[in-house]
């Protein structure tokens, strides 16, 4: 990856400095982008149009291709949903957004000279016009051709792009560089696939930061803050808290916490749950009314999911298992049944008019996670627990119906994990300025493997942020800082490599079981007894890299997942 020019490197911090916060409040539409020539034309191929059209966009612009695709898919897993627009009025693949407050489409419009209609419908022209906007703002923050070659450079003009600003902004960008740092595939409607490969990523962010304070009067005190308009909501209620509302957003995470804070909006919900790594955000407490299920307004607490509703990819397992553990904690807060007929899907409520969560939402696997089975689900790769909780051979903990289950863990913000801080039901993407139970455990991992990370003390700072680079380095993993999946299932992994098989316990079986669930993506309850379960997810995992699928850990298995592999 080409990186950025020593002689660049001050003036663009004076410039990130001076034009961070000016560039992100800007509505106006910029002047034209000045595009690099436009390369021939590939050969036409109805089986890579997608992938043709973000080459063609990213030559035309001076956009790097993978950071063009990773905003893509950040905002709409790259479906275009055939030209019908989200929530906040955004259109295709690059989510061209045209409401007061973010005017893409238009500027698309402006630079292009595409009609609004075709970049609205037709993938390649949004794709295009997603391609301009990004260079417009990249002029505007004066990146010239050699930052614009460095992907690093970008993340202002990243966080512009979202229509956002201050930490929304900065969040929304983190989630892009993400993406970039772990790669990812998609396959897109018409079946062609689409492809990130991971790198190490180390963006420059100038003033912006995702750091965000909690949410006040909250049952749910790791949920970030970012209140709604005070015209999109009423303060207080009339009616007692008796249900709480499932919503889809048809749009992203961060698209929607600002379409709540646009005063013209007039809808707004208590929290938004994103889908790539389940961080939860509220936008009005608890105690007042949001603007989300009309007639049930005043006696709902309203949970907005990020994604479409036509599109179950969005419908993760680490989605499924946060918003659970909130409404299971609202639950008990306010003492609503935890039920179907108190725990229902905006389609199901009074007088409305609306579809969501839609028929792609698992009611049974999500309504197993509230009721505390950290197993539910068809959809979990590894098996459900054993039946008998009991069985010293078995996988499931005792007392696995509880919330309080002190062996399974939980997702991010439930609360809850292991005695010894290491075990959660999922392990979530971290980075700099997170903060929570999480951190602590990358922090305690890394500091007993010799890798100084500081204070155990939950926040992820300068300290942490070097010792995970530096474990990363060591590694041959990207490094790039972010603890995601790979970086995770290394940590976990880390000891010896004794033998294990069905009928084994102890710590060993533990720590594997650990780390299958960060490698795997699904909870392998971590109890220590190597179970049915437990050996699904052995052989899920072999298979996954090649390896005998005996069901038997050896040193190949092991040496894999020390790989975060």
């Amino acid at each position: 990856m080409p990186r950025r020019a020593a002689a660049h490197t001050g003036r663009r911090a004076s410039v990130l400095a001076a034009l961070a916060v000016t560039a992100l409040t800007a509505t106006g539409t910029p002047a034209a982008a000045a595009p690099a020539a436009q390369p021939p034309a590939p050969p036409a191929d109805g089986r890579h149009a997608m992938n043709q059209a973000f080459v063609r966009a990213a030559g035309k612009f001076d956009v790097p291709r993978d950071l063009l695709a990773a905003v893509g898919y950040g905002e709409t897993h790259l479906d275009g949903h055939t030209g019908r627009p989200s929530q906040a009025n955004g259109y295709g693949v690059m989510h061209l957004a045209s409401n007061p407050a973010n005017r893409t489409l238009e500027k698309a419009a402006d630079i292009t000279g595409e009609p609004v209609s075709r970049l609205r419908r037709d993938t390649a022209a949004n794709i295009l016009g997603g391609a301009a906007v990004l260079r417009s703002y990249a002029d505007r923050l004066g990146l010239d051709g050699d930052e614009r070659d460095d992907i690093d450079a970008w993340y202002p003009a990243v966080a512009q792009y979202s229509g956002t600003t201050g930490r929304t902004a900065a969040r929304y960008a983190d989630t892009v560089y993400a993406f970039l740092a772990q790669g990812f595939a998609a396959t897109v409607p018409g079946g062609e696939r689409i492809s990130v490969a991971a790198r190490p990523v180390d963006p420059v962010k100038g003033t912006l930061s995702a750091t965000a304070g909690r949410a006040p009067i909250t049952p749910y005190p790791s949920a970030l803050w970012v209140p709604a308009d005070s015209h999109n909501f009423t303060v207080g209620r009339t009616a007692t808290i008796d249900k709480v509302i499932i919503h889809v957003t048809q749009g992203s995470y961060a698209g929607s916490i600002k379409w709540f804070q646009d005063p013209t909006a007039e809808v707004s919900a208590h929290y938004v749950v994103r889908s790539s790594d389940g961080q939860i955000t509220q936008t009005v407490r608890d105690s007042d009314t949001a603007y989300h299920a009309k007639q049930a307004n005043a006696s709902a607490l309203g949970i907005e999911h990020e994604g479409y509703i036509d599109d179950p990819s969005w419908f993760t397992d680490t989605m499924y298992r946060a918003s659970a553990a909130l409404t299971r904690a609202l639950c008990d807060k306010y003492g609503i049944p935890k039920d179907r007929a108190h725990i229902i899907g905006h389609s199901e409520a009074p007088g409305t008019d609306h579809t969501d969560p839609g028929r792609y939402w698992d009611w049974n696997r999500y309504m197993g996670f509230v009721e505390g089975d950290s197993s539910s689900g068809s959809g979990n790769s590894t098996g459900d627990s054993s039946s008998g909780s009991g069985n010293s051979t078995g996988d499931s903990s005792s007392g696995s119906s509880g919330s309080g289950n002190s062996t399974g863990g939980s997702s991010s913000g439930s609360g809850g994990s292991s005695s010894d801080g290491l075990g959660f039901a999922s392990y979530t993407l971290l980075q700099s300025g997170a903060s929570g139970a999480q951190v602590t455990a990358v922090q305690q991992l890394l500091n007993t493997q010799g890798y100084a990370a500081g204070a155990a003390d939950g926040n992820f700072g300068a300290a942490t942020l070097s010792a995970v680079k530096a474990y990363q380095t060591t590694r041959g993993l990207p490094a790039g800082g972010i603890v995601g999946p790979k970086t995770w299932t290394a940590l976990l992994s880390a000891g010896s490599t004794p033998t294990l098989r069905r009928g084994d316990s102890g710590a060993d079986v533990k720590r594997l079981q650990r780390s299958l669930t960060a490698a795997l993506g699904t909870t392998v309850d971590a109890v220590g007894t190597f179970g049915p379960v437990t050996a699904t997810a052995v052989r899920t995992y072999q298979t996954r890299q090649g390896l005998a699928v005996t069901g038997i850990v050896s040193s190949k298995t092991w040496a894999a997942l020390h790989a975060g592999r």
